[in-house]
């Protein structure tokens, strides 16, 4: 059975279908990829109480799955991880702290220590990509993530949050080596 590929857009989103998603969920189709995306509820907040428990319950969200986690999902996807096995991890843009932002505070993300061997330990592979001039999430949380989880690392050059992008090669690409044998 292939893997099932689901997306976790960040917060603030008022539907799934933001820059590249859709684009994503195309070409995922194309090859012939389970998916699932969905607009998450409270998905303006993005609070883990809605979220995790979304993804568990309703999603079903398990060992067969790879989850692509954007901003906020990503951050989603590692607490997912925390306690619950995965087939792999792509974070796309995470942070790990509140970053001073009122909004990603309410959350609830971050109101416990990290467990990073567990979230290693849940799942066999994690990729990080990252833009190196993201205007929202510093670089060195990009390294701190880096440093706790070993993950393939891809740093897009000019890639900022990747909000303007409608498309997504460089993640396609990994996706296809991974999890789709396609070199």
């Amino acid at each position: 059975m292939k893997s099932r590929f689901v997306f976790v857009h960040g917060n603030q989103t008022t539907h799934w279908s933001l820059a590249w998603g859709q684009w994503l969920k195309a070409e995922l189709d194309k090859a012939g990829c389970a998916t699932f995306f969905e607009t998450m509820p409270d998905s303006i907040i993005a609070r883990a109480e809605y979220w995790l428990p979304f993804l568990k319950e309703h999603v079903k969200v398990g060992e067969k799955d790879v989850i692509i986690g954007w901003s906020s999902g990503a951050v989603a996807a590692m607490r997912y991880a925390e306690e619950n096995k995965i087939l792999g991890s792509v974070l796309v843009s995470p942070c790990y702290t509140t970053l001073g932002d009122a909004l990603e505070k309410q959350s609830g993300y971050y109101d416990k220590p990290w467990q990073w061997e567990k979230i290693k330990a849940h799942q066999d592979r994690i990729a990080l990509i990252w833009g190196d001039d993201d205007p929202y999430i510093p670089q060195s949380e990009f390294e701190v993530i880096a440093d706790h989880l070993q993950p393939t690392q891809i740093k897009i050059p000019g890639g900022k949050h990747f909000i303007e992008q409608q498309d997504f090669p460089e993640l396609l690409q990994y996706i296809k080596r991974v999890y789709l044998d396609e070199k």
